[in-house]
């Protein structure tokens, strides 16, 4: 089954007379399951192509089907609906609410989702447990490292069991050894969980993780194949 599919997607920015293809015909389709990179060079599309997959922009032309759901025509609120309980998303700068410990800011997409004070109790220690960040449940932010608050980012991302998680350069603000726990993390909750996992990223340390590449330039795919899992 997949749970993301483009049909020559193109994503096209007008500023004043100026335009820009940042996709230029695009098809991919990401099944369920997979832990896999796209990479580039910078201006490449791969975090446009990204951010078509998450519902946050939409196409010039063509169709985009995220979880048998076509998204092309949807408008901004239903797109919100369809990412509230399809997608979660780790970001490069963690996108932490400073005000909040570890638990309120995994516990926050619960809240918004409805669950009840014993459901999100449940859930957010499990998670907690899952990025080994038990101990830190009740620290803010900056009472945490860079690689603590991806954890947290990553379990925050989690909390509502989405199919698809997307990330985008998720270890660019990490040193080797938090980038490389964050990833051993992630592929270890893919493995278990069966989440599907789609970075956009130029790092050769997300890369070496992925079980598939795909390679784009000038807004383009160059290639799309499979890579060793580590």
């Amino acid at each position: 089954m997949e749970v993301a599919k483009l049909t020559d997607v193109t994503r096209v920015y007008k500023i004043g007379e100026v335009e820009t293809r940042a996709l230029n015909g695009v098809s991919l389709t990401i099944g369920n399951g997979e832990f896999t990179s796209l990479v580039g060079p910078s201006g490449s599309g791969k975090t446009t192509l990204l951010q078509l997959i998450g519902c946050l922009d939409q196409p010039t032309s063509g169709k985009v089907v995220i979880d048998g759901k076509e998204t092309t025509n949807l408008n901004r609120n239903q797109r919100a609906d369809l990412r509230k309980g399809t997608i979660g998303f780790v970001f490069q700068f963690f996108a932490l609410i400073p005000t909040l410990t570890a638990y309120e800011n995994a516990e926050m997409p619960l809240l918004l989702n409805g669950k009840n004070a014993a459901e999100r109790k449940q859930r957010v220690m499990e998670l907690l447990k899952a990025v080994d960040m038990t101990d830190r449940a009740h620290h803010r932010p900056d009472q945490l490292s860079g690689g603590q608050q991806q954890r947290v980012a990553v379990a925050r991302a989690l909390a509502t069991n989405p199919k698809l998680i997307l990330a985008d350069e998720p270890t660019a603000n990490l040193d080797t050894e938090n980038g490389e726990q964050v990833m051993e993390i992630m592929k270890k909750l893919n493995k278990e969980t069966g989440t599907t996992f789609v970075f956009a990223t130029h790092d050769p340390r997300v890369i070496k993780y992925a079980t598939r590449v795909v390679t784009l330039q000038d807004g383009l795919i160059t290639n799309n194949g499979k890579a060793s899992a580590k």
